[in-house]
This record gives structure tokens, C-alpha cells and sequence, in this order.
């Protein structure tokens, strides 16, 4: 009998996409390392148990991320797949969102994900085989107003995943780059928490335009999260899995946008959240 594979899902709290790999992958009857901080394990606990246990991992520590590949290594003998799925929103105008929060948005959404795969991969490399799954964004192609930080966080795990999907081939290790389009999630209300905390100087006649790009990915037309994860799982556990997977609400329009002239693109963004020039 073929053995379980063995997943880690990183950010898997409860009202993210990463609870719904972690369903999907047990559905899948993978055993399935369901990951977060310290302080949201207990989101994790009505999650199948005889599929998925719970594992402390902060993404932003050296320590932590090395004693959660070591403890699945010591468990199991062996990590089949990793899905990078750890991140946060750090919504605002880059020209006054504080270095603190965007310095904290790349920690996570960026080095997070390269700090997991430095740690795995000489595990995955001695097996000669594993796949490792970064979650990107449409906005890491396209980026938005008043989300420049996220969006560039997310360019960066774009071209790092290119890079890394070439250097990983002789080792038998896939690469899968996700791009989520609008999802529906928690991360529209955690984005716009994050908001109540800053007092804008130059932008605070936009302040609601900036709310609004915050909460955007969570119309009711988001793509609903359980749905977006079992495409990816699905995709994901074949032999030979993509190397890219583009699924979600607005990703039709993002492909537009990508390709259109600048233009286009800035005039669309503009009126969209109402960026008028100040007279």
C-alpha cells in the first residue's frame, strides 16, 4: 500500500484558504502538519485528527521554522510537500506606511516562504523528490493602489519561485507557483484591521478609497475558499504537477490587465478607488 503523503500547510488557522488545504489534503487521506503561531493552534483543532495535527511554526523565525522541519522529519522520515501559505495584508500608500509594517509584511510573505524552503529542501533533495507549493497573488503581476507592499511581497515569491523552480529540477523537487485571484477569506478583515491603527497625513482624504482596496478581494463574488483549495490539491498531488496554477475570481481581468499598455492599466486602478489628481 502506497504510503500517506506526508504535507505541511503553513497559516492554516480557521477562516483562511490554508484551514482549506489542510481539509483538502485530508480529504486526499494525506497526513497533513497543520501550522501556524502559537496563539491560533487552537483554530486548528476541529480539523480531521486522524489526518492533520497541529504544529507550531512562525514563519518569521529561524528557530521555529527549523524545529517544526525537524519534527515532521523525526515523526514521518520525510516531507512530501510544503505549501507556503503563511501570509498577512499591509494595506496603504507606500509613501507613508511605516517601514515597521512593511519591513513585518516581507518577513512573512516573502522571506517566510524562502526561510521554509531553505529548511525542507535538503530533506526533499536526499529523497530525490517533494514538491514545494509558494502561494503568490494576481497582484504579485499586476499591482494595485494602495497595496504596494503586499503586492510587492508577492512579485518577489513570483520570481523566486521561477528561480527556484529551474535550480530544484536536478534534485526531483517541483516547484508550483499558486496565483490565487479574489478568494474569500479572513484576510479582508485582518487588512482592515491593520487600517484603524494608522492616522494618514497626505492620503487622509483617501481614506476611504484605501478601506476600500483593503476589503476588495472579499466581494460576493470571491471565489469561495474550500472550492479554490480543492482545485489546487487536486493539482497539486498529480505525479507531474503544474508549474504554475492561476484559478479565482478577476484572474480573467488581471491577464487583461497585464497585458494592456501602463495607461490603461493606471487609468482603470485610478477610477476604480477614486484617485483623483488634488488640485
Amino acid at each position: 500500500m502506497e504510503k500517506k503523503k506526508v504535507v505541511l500547510v503553513t497559516g492554516s488557522a480557521k477562516g483562511g484558504i490554508g484551514y482549506e488545504y489542510c481539509k483538502a489534503f485530508s480529504e486526499q487521506n494525506c497526513h497533513v502538519f497543520a501550522s501556524d503561531l502559537h496563539s491560533r493552534l487552537h483554530e486548528i483543532v476541529d480539523l480531521p485528527s486522524e489526518n492533520v495535527e497541529p504544529l507550531e511554526v512562525d514563519v518569521s523565525s529561524d528557530e521555529s521554522v527549523a524545529t517544526g522541519i525537524s519534527t515532521i522529519i523525526a515523526k514521518c522520515g520525510r516531507i512530501d510537500i510544503v505549501v507556503n501559505n503563511a501570509g498577512i495584508g499591509s494595506p496603504g500608500p507606500l509613501a507613508e506606511l511605516r517601514l515597521e509594517t512593511i519591513r513585518k509584511a516581507w518577513e512573512i510573505n516573502t522571506l517566510g516562504q524562502l526561510r521554509v524552503v531553505q529548511q525542507v529542501v535538503p530533506h526533499m533533495a536526499a529523497q530525490r523528490s517533494g514538491c514545494i507549493v509558494n502561494v503568490g497573488s494576481v497582484v504579485g503581476r499586476v499591482p494595485t493602489p494602495w497595496a504596494g507592499s503586499y503586492c510587492s511581497c508577492k512579485a518577489a515569491v513570483h520570481a523566486m519561485s521561477h528561480s527556484l523552480r529551474v535550480e530544484l529540477r536536478p534534485f526531483g523537487i517541483h516547484v508550483v507557483l499558486v496565483v490565487p485571484g479574489a478568494i474569500r477569506s479572513n484576510i479582508g478583515r485582518d487588512s482592515l484591521d491593520r487600517l484603524g491603527s494608522e492616522d494618514w497625513k497626505l492620503y487622509k482624504d483617501f481614506k476611504q478609497s484605501i478601506a476600500e482596496r483593503a476589503k476588495a478581494s472579499q466581494s460576493n463574488k470571491a471565489t469561495d475558499a474550500s472550492l479554490f483549495a480543492r482545485e489546487v490539491v487536486k493539482k497539486v498531488l498529480n505525479t507531474n504537477p503544474p508549474k504554475q496554477i492561476v484559478y479565482g475570481h478577476m484572474t480573467g481581468l488581471f491577464n487583461l490587465l497585464e497585458w494592456s499598455p501602463l495607461w490603461v492599466r493606471d487609468l482603470f486602478f485610478s477610477k476604480r478607488f477614486k484617485i483623483m489628481r488634488k488640485m
